[in-house]
């Protein structure tokens, strides 16, 4: 069965001439720049970039892709396929040494959040610059969303932790073949990790989030309660501004750290 007709492993191939240049230039200037593509597909964008970064590394999973891709770019020697899942990738063997990649991809949707979370995780390690991610619309808006509004979850938060988002446009499903049931929207992350800023450690103040989103329609006092903070530590913690009944979906980041830093340092106390 040939790959142009019916699609595996979920995806939806980018058929628009104007949207494929478009997120090829979100990425802008990559002429001295190394670039990671996340499933490439029949290389839609693989081919603009192939002209226009110094380095292209193109992860394919997709057995028949990967060989159709390294074929078509076989004399293009700054092109390099790679048949590989991403969330298996060591990225940090990608990258050449003293350096930062940039990353583009065409996201599955079911995979999203995961590939999300390396890229966090590579960006904090100084792995990675900024990446132009295409993903499904209600995920991007969740991506993006601000404190206090409907989508904003622990998701939000965590991108937010990690990069400046931007919701650049939104494409509808005859951009694709076959179009799928959803709407996509493509998103630019300018990764710039806030720990260091706010004074509080990556891993301590992830599983914290994680604590205090546990359950949307609990208050964060409740979530944290069930994650085993008693009522004394709590209440000595708090910060004077974070109403008691506040959910973690209604709180600036900067005052999330201050109640983490505040717990930290009630410990044992």
């Amino acid at each position: 069965m040939q790959m142009k007709h019916k699609p595996k492993l979920g995806q939806n191939f980018l058929v628009d001439d104007t949207a494929r240049h478009a997120i090829a230039d979100a990425l802008g200037d990559v002429s001295k720049r190394t670039v990671i593509e996340i499933g490439p597909g029949h290389g839609a964008i693989t081919e603009i970039l192939a002209g226009r970064a110094n380095r292209l590394i193109a992860l394919e999973l997709d057995r028949s892709l990967a060989a159709e891709l390294s074929f078509r770019f076989r004399d293009q020697p700054q092109v390099r396929i790679i048949e590989s899942d991403v969330l298996k990738t060591d990225l940090r063997a990608l990258v050449p040494d003293g350096e930062t990649v940039d990353v583009i991809g065409n996201l599955p949707y079911y995979i999203t959040s995961d590939i999300l979370l390396r890229l966090f995780s590579a960006g904090a390690a100084g792995l990675v610059s900024r990446s132009v991610l295409m993903m499904q619309r209600e995920v991007a808006e969740r991506v993006a969303a601000a404190p206090g509004v409907r989508d904003y979850g622990l998701l939000s938060a965590t991108a937010q932790m990690n990069a400046e988002v931007e919701e650049l446009f939104t494409l509808p499903p005859s951009a694709f073949s076959p179009p799928p049931e959803v709407y996509s929207t493509v998103v630019r992350l300018h990764f710039a990790p806030r720990f260091e800023e706010l004074a509080v450690d990556s891993a301590g103040f992830d599983a914290f989030l994680k604590q205090s989103f546990a359950q949307k329609r609990k208050t964060l006092n409740n979530n944290l309660r069930a994650a085993g903070y008693s009522i004394e530590a709590l209440a000595a913690a708090w910060p004077a501004s974070m109403p008691q009944q506040a959910r973690a979906e209604a709180l600036a980041l900067e005052l999330m750290a201050e109640l983490y830093r505040s717990l930290k340092g009630t410990a044992g106390k």
